[in-house]
């Protein structure tokens, strides 16, 4: 109905809604020209940080501090990887679901995770970097510190509600 409803309302108004439509369509595609670089550079600065084994080293060396604030340690990398990306977080999200199940605490966690969080450094590297947006200090900080609240919060929800 929704687009039904520019259609008709457009030709009331006597604009070309189809020409309209495909200036859109073309600004998209430099748009998604402009885009690329930074979601290369992203994509492959993850790939670096998993690949290296900095991801394990970090749990390996965080793991006693994690069992003090009651965060098992299964759900860290996925709280690592939210912020960077979403499609990876999925798929750390999925293996958690198919190794302790759907309806375990994880597999909540890990859903409450995914929901309540987004991913700052793709949402800065996309939208920002599209619009030429280079001073990004206080949004990395603000988007960091709501996916740290997010996650401890849906641990602290999830162990209080899901036991």
């Amino acid at each position: 109905m929704i687009i039904t409803s520019i259609i008709v309302l457009g030709l009331i108004k006597k604009i070309k809604v189809y020409e309209c439509f495909v200036e859109g369509a073309a600004e998209g595609i430099h748009t998604v020209v402009k885009i690329i670089p930074f979601l290369v550079a992203m994509m492959v600065s993850i790939q670096v940080f998993r690949s290296s084994g900095a991801m394990g080293e970090f749990l390996s060396f965080g793991a006693p501090l994690f069992r003090v604030l009651g965060i098992p340690s299964e759900l860290i990398p996925l709280a690592m990887m939210r912020p960077l990306s979403g499609t990876g977080t999925m798929g750390l999200g999925v293996d958690l679901m198919n190794f302790y199940g759907v309806d375990s605490l994880y597999g909540k966690i890990a859903a409450t995770i995914m929901a309540s969080s987004d991913t700052t450094f793709y949402i800065l590297a996309v939208y920002f970097g599209s619009v030429g947006i280079s001073k990004v200090g206080y949004s990395i900080f603000t988007g960091l510190f709501a996916d740290l609240v997010a996650f401890f919060t849906a641990v602290y929800l999830g162990s209080l509600l899901f036991t």
